[in-house]
Order: C-alpha cells, then sequence, then structure tokens
C-alpha cells in the first residue's frame, strides 16, 4: 500500500499493482483484481532487447526474466531489482506526498560488455471508474498536441466527469498507442503481447477502442552506462490542473526531491515513537509498520489486495486514529469532526460513505455512533484539547428507515442544524439508550460484530457486548460533561451506566462467563446452553475493559475464554467457539462463512487484541506475553514451513486467521484491516503502558517478570524524551529522574523547550 490522502497504489510483491484517485473503489485509474490464482494487472513495465528480440517485465510478473527478482518494500515505496542477460534494472514506484501522481522511477544498467539498444514500456489499463468492463466503452483518450502527454476521460461517469488521467515520460523518443487489442492482439495475453514483437506502436487514440496507455521508449547504452527513465501517472480535477501536474512533475530531479519528501515524511511521523525491548519482532512492528499500515492504509488508502473499499467507515477510522495519537493527532482531530459530520439529526449516523459526495449507508446498527464519543473522549484526555468540543459541525438530513428496511444506500442532504461536538455526542449516547425486556441495549441488525445481523432484526433482539460498550461510553462521558458543565448530563450519564451494570450482572452472565447476546424471541447466544457459539470472546473482554463485570465474574469470563478460545496448537485465539453450523438459528450473514473461518469461529485479530488488553488491564503479565506473542505477526513467518502455513506478509496484521483444518493458521485479509491500530494500542498503551495525558506521560507497563528494562523515545512536540524503564524487584516504589534530577510523584512532565531530556525510571 502507497498512498497520500488523495491518491494511492497497491503494489503486490510481484509488481502486480492498482492505483486509484480520490476514492479507491469509484475512482480507479487502473483495474483492482483480487484474483489470487490468475494474478492479473493492468499495470505493467517491459524491457526489451532491440537487437535480439527477447523481452521481461521489470517485475516478476506477467514476464518474469530467467533469474531471481528482489522485491523491497519500505515506508511509501517498492523496489524491484533484476538482472536479464547483463542487463541490470531497478524499479522504484512511489505516490507524491501531495498530489495525484504515481512515479515509476526504472533505472536500466549495462554490465554485459558491450553496447545494447534497448526499449522501455510501460502500459496502463484505464477504468476511470469502478469497473472496467462498465466504463471502458466511454473512456476517450488522446494526445496532447503541446505537451505529448496522454490523457484519459470518461465523460459518462457522472460523480467525476469533469477528471482527467494522464500517463506520462519525459523521453521524446518514443511510440505509443491507446488500443489494448493492438497492444495484446490476436489470441496474445499481457504475458506475451503482440506489441512486443513489432518494431513500434502505431500512435492510435480516441474513441471506440479498448483503451490503454502504452508508451514505448528507445534508447541505447554503452558498457558499463546507466539510464533512468521516469513514467509518471496522475490524474486532475480538470484539464486546467492536469497541466499543472504535468508541468511541475516532469523532470529527474523532480522525482528523486518527491521521494525524498516521501520518505522524510514517514521518517518523522514513526519516530514520533520509538522502542527499544528485549524482542526484536515487537519493535520492528511498533516501530514503523503498525503505524503505516493504519495511516497508508487505512486511513488514506482505505483498500487493500483483498478489498477494494474507497469508503469511511464511521466506526472503523474512528478506531484508526486512536492509534495515532502520539503520531499524528491532529489527523485523529479531523476525523472525529469529518464523523460528527456524518450523523443524522436522530443521532444515527451513516454506517461508511463514499467522499467526495458523502454518498453512502443508513442501517440499524447499533454501536457505531457510540464511537464517537469514545474516540472524543481518548482524544481529549490524551492532548488536552478540550475546544474540539465546541467545533460546530452540521448534522445529515435523509429518510427514517422503513419498518422493516434494515438499511439503504443514498446521497443525504445536509441540514440547517448544527452543534457542537459535545452535543453530537450527546445526541449519539441518547440514541443508544434504547434497551429490551432485560434491561440491555438492543442490538438491531448488528452490533461491533456486522455478520450478526439477524440476531434482533425484529427490533427485540439485545447484546451484552453493546452493554458493557455503552456502559464504558457513559462512565467516560461523565468526566467530559463535567468538564463542559453540564451536571445535569453528567447525572444521567451515571444513572443508566449504574442500571446497566445490574441488569448486564443479572441477564448477562451464564454460570462461567457472559453471554452474547439475545435473539428477538429472547433465546440467549453465547450460553453453555446453544449449540453454536457457546462462548464468544468480545463479552468476556469488555467485562473488564469496561468495567462494568463483577470481578469475580470478569475473572471467570477471563480464564473461561482462555481455556476455549486459545488455541495453542495452531497460534490463534478464537472470536467464539463452536462455529455456527449445527444449530436451526439464523444469527446473520456470519453463519454464510465456513466454520473456522473469519468471524465465524476463526481469530478475528481485533478481538483477539481486546481479549490480551483485558489480560493486561488485570495485570496478568505471564498471559499477556503470551498471547501478544502469540498474535505477533512476525512469529507466524520464522521459518520456511510457518509461512508455508500462514501464506501472508508477516509484517503487517491480518484482520484473521483460519482455526480449522486443513486451513488451520492460514491468514486471511492483510493490510485493510482495523486490527492493526488496535495492535499498537496494545503493545504501546497495554503491554508497555505508556500513557499520555495533556501534558503528563506516565507508564503502567505489564511486561515480562524476567524482562530488566525497555526504552522509549519519545517526542513531544519540538522535544525528545529518552526514557529508560528499569524493572527491579528490590525497588519499594516507582522513582523518575530527568536529566539526574529526582522527581516528585509517578509522571513526567513534558515541556516542550527543544532540548533532549534524559529520564530514568525504576518500577517495583
Amino acid at each position: 500500500m502507497i498512498a497520500n490522502p488523495n491518491f494511492g497504489t497497491v503494489i503486490t510483491e510481484s509488481g502486480h499493482a492498482y492505483t486509484w484517485t480520490e476514492n479507491a473503489h469509484e475512482m480507479r485509474l487502473t483495474p483492482w483484481n483480487n484474483d489470487i490464482v490468475s494474478d492479473s494487472t493492468g499495470e505493467i513495465f517491459y524491457l526489451r532487447d532491440e537487437e535480439a528480440g527477447n523481452f521481461w517485465t521489470a517485475t516478476p510478473l506477467p514476464r518474469g526474466g530467467r533469474s531471481p527478482y528482489t522485491t523491497r518494500h519500505g515506508f511509501g515505496y517498492s523496489i524491484f531489482a533484476h538482472n536479464e542477460g547483463g542487463i541490470h534494472s531497478e524499479m522504484t514506484t512511489f505516490v507524491d506526498l501531495e498530489h495525484p501522481i504515481k512515479f515509476t522511477v526504472l533505472k536500466v544498467r549495462n554490465h554485459s560488455g558491450k553496447t545494447r539498444r534497448l526499449s522501455a514500456t510501460g502500459y496502463i489499463e484505464w477504468v476511470l471508474g469502478d469497473l472496467r468492463p462498465k466504463n471502458a466503452m466511454h473512456i476517450l483518450t488522446e494526445i496532447d498536441p503541446n505537451t505529448g502527454v496522454f490523457f484519459a476521460k470518461n465523460p459518462y461517469n457522472t460523480e467525476f466527469a469533469k477528471r482527467v488521467a494522464f500517463f506520462d515520460t519525459d523521453d521524446t523518443v518514443k511510440t505509443i498507442t491507446g488500443d489494448r487489442i493492438e497492444f495484446i492482439g490476436r489470441n496474445g495475453s499481457l504475458q506475451n503481447p503482440d506489441a512486443m514483437r513489432r518494431l513500434k506502436l502505431s500512435g492510435k487514440v480516441g474513441v471506440a477502442l479498448d483503451p490503454c496507455a502504452a508508451i514505448q521508449v528507445y534508447f541505447e547504452l554503452a558498457d558499463g552506462e546507466e539510464r533512468e527513465l521516469i513514467f509518471r501517472l496522475g490524474a486532475g480535477q480538470d484539464m486546467n490542473h492536469v497541466y499543472d501536474l504535468v508541468k511541475q512533475s516532469r523532470g529527474a530531479n523532480t522525482a528523486s526531491e518527491a521521494l525524498e519528501k516521501v520518505k522524510n515524511y514517514w521518517n518523522h511521523t514513526i519516530t514520533a515513537l520509538q522502542i527499544e525491548t528485549p524482542d526484536q519482532s515487537i519493535n520492528t512492528l511498533a516501530n514503523g509498520w503498525l503505524t503505516y499500515q493504519t495511516l497508508a492504509c487505512r486511513l488514506w488508502g482505505r483498500s487493500g489486495y483483498y478489498q477494494s473499499g474507497g469508503a469511511f467507515g464511521f466506526r472503523d477510522q474512528l478506531q484508526d486514529v486512536l492509534s495515532l495519537l502520539h503520531a499524528e493527532p491532529a489527523l485523529a482531530r479531523k476525523q472525529i469532526l469529518l464523523c460528527a459530520a456524518h450523523q443524522f439529526q436522530q443521532g444515527d449516523v451513516q454506517h461508511w460513505w463514499h467522499p467526495p459526495t458523502g454518498r453512502g449507508v443508513r442501517t440499524r446498527i447499533s454501536d457505531d455512533f457510540l464511537w464517537l464519543p469514545f474516540v472524543t473522549y481518548h482524544y481529549i484526555v490524551h492532548t488536552g484539547d478540550t475546544q474540539i468540543l465546541d467545533e460546530s459541525s452540521h448534522f445529515l438530513e435523509g429518510r427514517m428507515l422503513n419498518p422493516k428496511e434494515e438499511s439503504y444506500y443514498e446521497l443525504p442532504t445536509h441540514s440547517k442544524e448544527s452543534a457542537t461536538l459535545y452535543n453530537h455526542c450527546v445526541r449519539a449516547i441518547q440514541h443508544g439508550l434504547t434497551f429490551g425486556e432485560h434491561g440491555l441495549p438492543l442490538i438491531g441488525t448488528g452490533d461491533w460484530n456486522d455478520g450478526m445481523d439477524r440476531v434482533g432484526h425484529h427490533g427485540k433482539g439485545e447484546s451484552v457486548w453493546l452493554g458493557f460498550f455503552l456502559y464504558d461510553v457513559l462512565t467516560k462521558f461523565i468526566q467530559i460533561a463535567n468538564l463542559h458543565n453540564d451536571c445535569t448530563f453528567a447525572a444521567q450519564c451515571k444513572t443508566y451506566a449504574d442500571t446497566l451494570s445490574a441488569n448486564l450482572e443479572k441477564h448477562g452472565w451464564d454460570g462461567k462467563w457472559y453471554r452474547r447476546a439475545y435473539f428477538d424471541d429472547g433465546t440467549p447466544l453465547g450460553s453453555a446452553s446453544s449449540t453454536d457459539c457457546q462462548i464468544d470472546s468480545i463479552s468476556q473482554s469488555w467485562s473488564v475493559l469496561s468495567g462494568a463485570g463483577e470481578t469475580k465474574h470478569s475473572l471467570m469470563a477471563m480464564k473461561s475464554a482462555e481455556n476455549r478460545l486459545v488455541k495453542k496448537d495452531t497460534g490463534i485465539i478464537q472470536l467464539l467457539d463452536p462455529p455456527f453450523d449445527k444449530a436451526n438459528i439464523d444469527p446473520g450473514y456470519i453463519k454464510g462463512y465456513v466454520p473456522g473461518v473469519r468471524e465465524n469461529g476463526g481469530q478475528y485479530t481485533h478481538a483477539a487484541i481486546w481479549m490480551i488488553m483485558a489480560f493486561a488491564k488485570l495485570g496478568d503479565k505471564r498471559r499477556t506475553w503470551e498471547l501478544l506473542q502469540m498474535i505477533n505477526p512476525l512469529n507466524h513467518g520464522k521459518t520456511k514451513e510457518e509461512v508455508a502455513i500462514y501464506k501472508v506478509e508477516p509484517y503487517v496484521m491480518a484482520a484473521d486467521i483460519y482455526a480449522i483444518p486443513p486451513h488451520a493458521g492460514r491468514g486471511g485479509w492483510t493490510w485493510y484491516t482495523g486490527s492493526a491500530g488496535w495492535m499498537y494500542q496494545l503493545i504501546i498503551g497495554s503491554f508497555l503502558g505508556l500513557r499520555r495525558e495533556a501534558d503528563k506521560l506516565r507508564f503502567e507497563p505489564c511486561i515480562p517478570a524476567d524482562w530488566k528494562s525497555f526504552k522509549v523515545h519519545y517526542r513531544y512536540l519540538d522535544t525528545m524524551y529518552h526514557i529508560s524503564i528499569q524493572q527491579k524487584k528490590s525497588a519499594k516504589k516507582m522513582s523518575i529522574i530527568i536529566d539526574g534530577q529526582p522527581q516528585e510523584g509517578e509522571t513526567i512532565m513534558l515541556i516542550n523547550d527543544k532540548i533532549e531530556h534524559d529520564v530514568q525510571i525504576e518500577l517495583k
């Protein structure tokens, strides 16, 4: 995943890629193909020996050369290196940090011992919409007579009609075609296209073609000589914008400067917080890849190889930005206010929406809107920015759902009514105060688990997990209400929280663990009496995380969860057990997943992390460390045998891992998962115990007993704190020394004096 806030590309280790502008689903420039069998692509770069006629691609697919390739993924770029018959190529691809341009820099060096005549061909298949078959007939291609740039337009794309895409290179000795049929040829393929057997491309562009953009550049290299070719793929708001983009992006220096900016940005972002622990795999994740996965993929790209989303999920990106509070708190603030503007007047919200228009879906899902006050609370505690509560946003207006309607998709209007963020949060909480006959929140057509969309679709089903989450929101928002001098609402939150806590114990407790929900007819879900889904992890975890569970019950529930859901032989933590399969019940589309896959009894990593957070909150060092090691993706790829089982990237989080043979231990989809942000919070906040409260930093770690020390390098605004934490059994209490001076209390007071500080902490 390589992206900026409005433009991005997904690229695999074999070099296959797709690129979009503004929205990864609605405005793809090139095709997205989620097909792991054919591994097809719409972006290819070929090299050809003009004398011998043989050709190969700069990436392993679709036509790899005879020798191996080296693929390297960095923060914001990917590099593919290869040697073929004395010709060394290195292809670097990256996205400009600010502008909607993708650079592909191809360096070709001749070390064959003689002069070589070569060509490089960049090939692009246009989409300019969501699906190529739907849009191809409408695409117009042309060559600009003034600049020689290859333009593509789709005036029939109603939401992006004025957009202009372009493909460009600085080289003047080139030929082009906009005809895919010509390029591939009859009975040809992208592995063996007809164009690679022709001397040059025809120059054909226009309408009524099978649209593509191919640019072939010819050059000669003496022995030892190197040539750099730069291809640019981009899109502008209109023709004037495109001319500006083309003008400012041409030239070798422009590409190198753009790459340097990308590297500098990511270096600055991920060094806001760096850790040094005895475990290198934890360091690798926390010191870059989790933040990169969350920011580039989840917040900016909103896409991945396994899912080309493009939309903002109300709850999804709100949860994601919690992990960015140390590195990019301004982005968290922006996302909170963006979500407030996607709340309906009644207090519910769009479950997801597509930018830039805001077309999205209104549902009966029962937890979305509660994440607004939840994340607002954590943002304010972390930053001390109470002014955000007074920021004003308009509501949305749209028709209410019909009595038997579960959702609808449309473009809502903006209401004339606006309110402060504080009042948006209050309205969200008030909308969530709807309870069933057990005094538990109505589950609607799904709570956090969207797959349980038929548990309460008649309007009577209740959610035990949502009860714990609502309790957590209510108790946290008491502090916000008091900060805002709203004692009346603070008192209401306290009253509802107390009643809810009692009802959770009375109707949520099953004897050895907490139930998950109640169906519309009152049948319990997640009970020992159930055939399927006797126990679900998130009710147990949130009984601890929320503080709503009775201590003895929460301890028993977590022990039951460990015994039933932690599978040490395969190294996974199941979401629920047994999977939905045997019972004659209909919880929803979750039952459509094969037993042991995704939410239906596989490891749903999001929930696995919550379980470990709960053990950390209980102060259980052994279980916290053991389970953290279990879900660490790097520990699923240490050996060739483990890689053969796991099968996905071991350096980013996977949303799910399969639980049942023959695929037990196999990773599901990677990159586009909220588990990345939660994993970061688990490592930094729960495991290492670092918590910031405005200008104060405190540590309450839950690290292994045999760890003697670890370090944290923390940047507060423009000031760096180098913090060494030692764990000593002889220490009677926590002590803090800053720059040689002992401190009172157990917090580090942060001062932005732009001086590096040395901090020594001893833990008892």
